[in-house]
């Protein structure tokens, strides 16, 4: 089978979905690989470099979409690349599947077969695949740096001749992969950091960080499954930011995580609780392709609110594009291997993380969920009466 990786098309982004190193153990698997030239230049890999490692280099997209079996991307893809796509394709990308509908109904109906990476399920086994987690890891740690180029003061305390500079105070609301990295940035960085999470059993971990962990007293919280927070009640977000209010006050920098698999971001920050910060301040909002976690965020933007800077930039991996696409390698490499016998893609259907991941496949929605919430593309229209 001849595995294609395209060229990113997607504004911004300039990650690979496989590096060159990755070549050889897709070519010791039985697959062949054809890649497009230019597909790795963003992330600094040249196509002499893939040549290098055995894979064939096609000179436009048009020309691997028509040869490839399989198809690795990082992103969706856009409408004209999902047309050019073979009707017994198997695809395999980070799909965000629940905020482009009109994408998975459109390689249903072409007889794609689509795998979402960012569906793979939070299990031991399937650790080597967690993309959302190897990319959530990235997001903490450029998270922080945004954060600090965008603060008018120092991170460290400093005892100098000319006087004693306070270490920044650094609060993070969200204790997942991203809040995490996060929190263990900014204490090398020298910040004093405070870390919220609406589940109990992450305080030994951000202790261990080095942080100090924000209890306060809400309504009970449904935690969700698969390793991410659910969605709360009113009652509780209102809560919940009454009690977050004095965090977010005495804080330099902000940085906010809280996201809800198919859902819109809760707002944690409200222009009221802003208005409290120092001027000069800071909010990095990891939530922002979602709507935001705090209230007037610029998507993909930086904006000031009251003196304090709002940071909405969601391409953070993107801005680290050699090491998001050595993990992303990694994550693929795994995933294509699960499911791989005699050089050939053998799903089963037996195996929990094909399940979980498998999205459309003969020319149906398979993923149950997104089949309820998608709705048919035309609806019957009645007969006209005759006479």
């Amino acid at each position: 089978m001849l595995i294609g990786i395209p060229r990113e098309t997607t504004p911004g982004e300039n990650r690979v979905a496989i590096i060159p190193s990755g070549i050889p153990e897709l070519l010791e698997a039985g697959f062949e690989v054809i890649i497009e030239s230019g597909a790795g230049t963003a992330a600094h890999f040249a196509d002499d470099e893939y040549r290098n490692n055995g894979a064939i280099i096609a000179d436009d997209a048009a020309s691997l979409y028509r040869q490839a079996s399989v198809v690795l991307k990082v992103r969706t893809p856009s409408e004209d690349e999902a047309a050019q796509m073979r009707p017994d394709t198997t695809l395999i990308t980070i799909m965000d599947p629940w905020f482009h509908q009109d994408r998975v109904r459109q390689l249903a109906e072409r007889g794609v077969r689509t795998f979402a990476l960012d569906f793979v399920p939070r299990t031991t086994r399937a650790q080597s695949m967690d993309v959302l987690s190897a990319m959530g890891g990235i997001t903490g740690y450029r998270a922080v740096l945004s954060g600090a180029m965008s603060l008018p003061r120092y991170f460290p305390m400093l005892m100098t001749a000319a006087g004693t500079i306070h270490p920044a105070r650094v609060f993070v609301i969200g204790a997942g992969v991203a809040g995490l990295m996060a929190i263990a940035t900014a204490r090398r960085l020298g910040a004093v950091v405070e870390a919220y999470d609406l589940r109990p059993e992450v305080r030994e971990q951000v202790e261990s960080l080095g942080a100090d962990f924000v209890e306060i007293d809400v309504p009970d919280a449904d935690n969700g499954d698969g390793g991410y927070a659910g969605e709360q009640s009113d009652a509780f977000y209102d809560a919940q930011r009454q009690q977050l209010s004095d965090c977010v006050a005495r804080a330099d920098l902000v940085i906010t995580t809280a996201a809800i698999p198919g859902r819109q971001a809760p707002t944690l920050v409200t222009r009221e609780m802003i208005h409290r910060m120092k001027r000069g301040s800071v909010i990095v909002d990891l939530a922002a392709e979602r709507g935001g976690n705090v209230e007037g965020t610029v998507l993909n933007g930086k904006t000031e609110v009251d003196g304090v800077t709002l940071v909405g930039h969601v391409d953070h991996p993107s801005r680290v594009p050699v090491h998001a696409s050595q993990l992303l390698t990694r994550n693929m490499v795994a995933f294509i291997k699960n499911m791989t016998e005699d050089g050939q893609l053998a799903p089963s259907d037996e195996d929990d993380i094909v399940c979980a991941t498998r999205i459309t496949d003969q020319g149906a929605i398979t993923h149950g969920g997104l089949r309820e919430a998608i709705a048919p593309t035309t609806t019957q229209q009645p007969e006209e009466a005759t006479a």
